[in-house]
């Protein structure tokens, strides 16, 4: 359903980016630039303290929210997430669902934050050099950033002791 493809373009984005609640649902259509298949695309947000920053989308979050605008005709000024009644979403509905496919998915206690979260330790085990990783998740100072980057250490020596 358009829900169903909705929901998942909302919770790949949050999880293939790290991007903030606000900034999900405050983007607009001219705010992606959707790549074709098997490439990079982008989104401008904008960020906390009115700063805008653009954010890499990987084929994954490209795939789920091409699918979910296939059938859009809507100007680049609309938003893009919409309610059932064709509103912007709301901060508060965002989180209920992404709530609902967390709860569904065995991970109680989870927020979009945990999104944000497990996106910047996925980056950690990766390697990623931790000015990029400040600059996903549009951190002001890299102490902030390197606070998330010990906790994703702590809980993979967690996950290492079996």
């Amino acid at each position: 359903s358009a829900h169903h493809k909705r929901d998942r373009a909302l919770i790949e984005l949050f999880l293939q980016t790290g991007l903030r609640l606000s900034e999900v649902a405050g983007l607009m259509l001219g705010d992606l630039q959707l790549s074709r298949a098997g490439s990079i695309g982008a989104v401008s947000v904008n960020g906390k303290g009115r700063k805008r920053r653009t954010v890499s989308l990987n084929w994954r979050a490209c795939d789920a929210l091409r699918a979910y605008l296939y059938h859009r005709q809507s100007p680049p000024t609309s938003p893009v997430f919409l309610s059932r009644t064709g509103g912007r979403l709301t901060p508060r509905t965002i989180q209920r669902i992404v709530k609902k496919y967390l709860t569904l998915a065995g991970v109680s206690g989870a927020s979009v934050h945990t999104l944000r979260h497990t996106f910047a330790t996925h980056m950690v085990r990766k390697g990623t050099n931790l000015r990029v990783i400040q600059e996903a998740l549009g951190h002001t100072s890299l102490q902030t950033t390197s606070v998330y980057v010990s906790l994703a250490r702590e809980l993979m020596d967690e996950q290492l002791h079996f």
